[in-house]
């Protein structure tokens, strides 16, 4: 007889949780999980598969432990004046997040963010050991600098998340948000950054605030704009003595040479990247247009996701879709669904099947 995960001798603060992730399933159109939905381009993946050969040869070595050419091209990816020695990466930015937590958190600590928000936080917390807060955001999901300040001065979090802009909403966050809050912040303050490639060009990034200010780290992933979410490759930028903390929690070599090869590559052609993003921009606000157009409401977004409100029954809705082949998010936010902006075929795909559900057809 197996034995079950309750009869375990498990931590008693994992018992009754639920292991993070959406549903994966074989349909033709799957629009659940923010993914870049367009291939890596044929001329850049010849590349990467050459880097990756030539990393081959050296495989019975270990890789570089401070995998110095990867943080020396983010660090030219980012721009901002930013030096190799400011830069952290991991194995997706959930693990650089990860980082953050064990080097600055844990028992007897806490981590706050304002919800709804970006469900991996707690559950990184919690695996992490520590307590945590969940701050509060107005009916349209915005956040104001005053608010977000006052409930960080009467939580005082060691580690403060800000997602922007936040996933699953889209909302794009002000920068006086992110100064308002770090000047009452007694501990690390994180900007999450994994969408920020899709927000409007003229937008500053916090990225502009961490010069003085070396409580502050600003996280990125290229999951997203770089149609990297299979390779799980994040990164930070922060002062150089957050990055020497993050080395007392890391495992040994925890990035692969096979990694760091396949992540070099892909950023030595960043300008040919990230041309997808304006196709996928496009198609996010096309999704907007067309649900409004048809009685819902369209969260204004700076990713490539929609958060649409204004349904009446999200689960009836979500399993519609499903049938006629088209996987979207139900979020837990009522009244509401999520979709990834994909490719053209798959963008029309998903709102003439909304069209169908909507008509009753």
């Amino acid at each position: 007889m197996s034995v079950r995960l309750e009869d375990l001798p498990l931590r008693d603060d994992l018992r009754g949780m639920t292991p993070y992730g959406a549903p994966q399933a074989p349909l033709p159109v799957a629009l659940n999980v923010n993914e870049n939905t367009h291939p890596v381009p044929a001329d850049v993946a010849d590349d990467i598969l050459d880097s990756i050969a030539l990393a081959l040869r050296d495989i019975n070595r270990y890789p570089d432990r401070e995998f110095t050419a990867l943080r020396e091209g983010f660090a030219e990816y980012l721009g901002h004046g930013l030096t190799a020695d400011q830069i952290w990466a991991a194995n997706g930015s959930n693990e650089v997040l990860q980082h953050v937590l064990q080097a600055f958190a844990g028992p007897g600590r806490s981590a706050m963010s304002f919800a709804p928000t970006y469900s991996m936080y707690p559950l990184l917390a919690r695996a992490s050991g520590t307590a945590w807060v969940a701050g509060q955001r107005d009916s349209d999901f915005s956040l104001t600098a005053h608010s977000a300040a006052s409930q960080v001065r009467e939580a005082a979090p060691d580690v403060v998340f800000l997602c922007s802009p936040n996933n699953p909403t889209g909302t794009p966050m002000p920068l006086d948000v992110i100064e308002a809050v770090y000047e009452v912040a007694p501990g690390i303050v994180v900007v999450d950054e994994a969408y920020q490639e899709f927000a409007p060009r003229e937008e500053r990034s916090a990225l502009t605030l961490l010069p003085g200010r070396e409580r502050l780290i600003v996280s990125r992933t290229m999951s997203k704009a770089f149609a990297f979410a299979g390779a799980r490759v994040g990164y930070l930028a922060a002062d150089p003595a957050v990055t020497d903390a993050l080395r007392l929690v890391r495992l040994p070599y925890h990035l692969s040479s096979l990694t760091q090869a396949a992540a070099t590559a892909a950023l030595r052609h960043a300008p040919v990247m990230l041309q997808m993003v304006d196709e996928i921009v496009s198609q996010r606000d096309r999704i907007s247009a067309t649900v409004e157009a048809l009685g819902y409401e369209a969260h204004a977004s700076w990713t490539n996701f929609v958060l649409f409100g204004g349904v009446e029954d999200t689960s009836v809705t979500w399993q519609a879709l499903y049938d006629r082949g088209v996987l979207i998010r139900d979020v837990g936010i009522p009244g509401h669904l999520r979709v990834s902006a994909g490719t053209d075929e798959e963008t029309t795909a998903f709102l003439d099947a909304l069209a169908s559900v909507h008509s009753g057809s």
